[in-house]
């Protein structure tokens, strides 16, 4: 569902220039894609040029507070209500951090501060968190609760994750793939693990931007059948090859990024037995990278357990996965300064 709530146009000028990893420092110009006013609940609902300007903006971002120590105070006055269903040590500490560091204020509501849905309905909560905040970062069980919420809201919403997608952390993944390879299109991600929300966020996304995918899940555990029907679609569309099995070592041929996650995810413990006999054989291991691409890295977006991926891979030099859980920060900075602001980004756009 794409809600839009705002039209804009971005103006600002710098008459500096400098290298910085894959970035130049440069003049903007105007901006034709303008955010400003959107709800971010699944990156289906964006298109390439909106992705790559939200990674744009967040590259920008991180130069310019974090390499040139700049002080942006971007989102000054602005409030943002952070729902959290689900706990998160990432998720709260880069919105909460990221948006102080805007100069804007932030205020989580835990389940014991809010029920969403239980005490009052989800569209009162949206009308009065609208009446008395600027954004929403909502981190849900029922990716329906989130579609609510942003229907009944006045203010912009963004996902910290639910059941369906996490559009933020593959945001985050992107960057990190940006900075290490100097580029995006063309690269070949494997996905080796649960049919789960980050790898449907993958699906909605990657062919959009020139990069192919191959996946292994166990039988039983695939992505959901909506979310393939539609990366098919995407993968045609874009010309990139999408390929979906049940062998970890096949999803990995040839492949730069070997991305896992949690087999077992909050809500899911009960099955933690039945699902760890399921995923037998798809810890990635060094064997798994003999038959990647000869450059290949590793990403897991946190927490990790030692079944998923051994800690021979994890601490190794091929492990991107603490310059990615960094890059949660920069790059929901990006996602917040871009749904409420006519920032324009001074760094020169990249080749994606």
């Amino acid at each position: 569902m794409l809600h839009f709530r705002g039209i804009a146009c971005a103006k600002t000028l710098i008459n500096t220039a400098c290298h910085v990893r894959n970035f130049r420092l440069s003049v903007p110009v105007l901006n034709s894609v303008n955010l400003k006013g959107r709800d971010l609940l699944t990156l289906r609902d964006f298109n390439s040029d909106e992705i790559k300007q939200l990674l744009w903006t967040a590259a920008d971002l991180k130069h310019r507070i974090k390499e040139n120590a700049e002080v942006l105070s971007l989102l000054k006055g602005k409030s943002l209500a952070m729902i959290f269903q689900k706990r998160s040590t990432r998720t709260r500490l880069s919105t909460e951090t990221g948006f102080a560091l805007l100069g804007g204020h932030p205020c989580f509501l835990s389940p014991e501060d809010i029920h969403l849905g239980v005490n009052e309905s989800i569209k009162d909560t949206a009308r009065v968190l609208s009446s008395m905040t600027d954004v929403i970062l909502a981190r849900v069980y029922s990716q329906s609760d989130l579609d609510q919420l942003a229907k009944d809201a006045s203010v912009p919403v963004i996902s910290g994750l639910s059941d369906m997608y996490h559009p933020i952390q593959i945001l985050a993944d992107y960057l990190t793939l940006q900075e290490h390879f100097g580029k995006l299109r063309g690269l070949t991600l494997s996905w080796i693990g649960d049919g789960n929300n980050v790898l449907h966020s993958f699906m909605m996304s990657a062919a959009k931007l020139g990069m192919h995918l191959r996946i292994a899940t166990p039988k039983g555990y695939e992505p959901d059948a909506s979310v393939m029907k539609l990366a098919h679609q995407y993968s045609k569309e874009f010309e990139t090859k999408l390929v979906l099995s049940d062998d970890p070592m096949e999803a990995a041929k040839g492949a730069n990024v070997l991305i896992t996650d949690t087999w077992v995810s909050m809500g899911q413990e009960e099955e933690k037995k039945e699902r760890l006999k399921a995923f037998s054989g798809y810890q990635i291991t060094m064997q798994t990278g003999k038959v990647a691409a000869p450059d290949w890295v590793f990403l897991h977006c946190l927490p990790r357990k030692q079944e998923e991926v051994d800690d021979e891979v994890f601490y190794s030099d091929h492990s991107l996965v603490f310059p990615e859980a960094e890059n949660r920060k920069w790059t929901i900075m990006a996602a917040m300064v871009s749904v409420l602001t006519e920032y324009s980004p001074l760094l020169k756009k990249p080749t994606f």
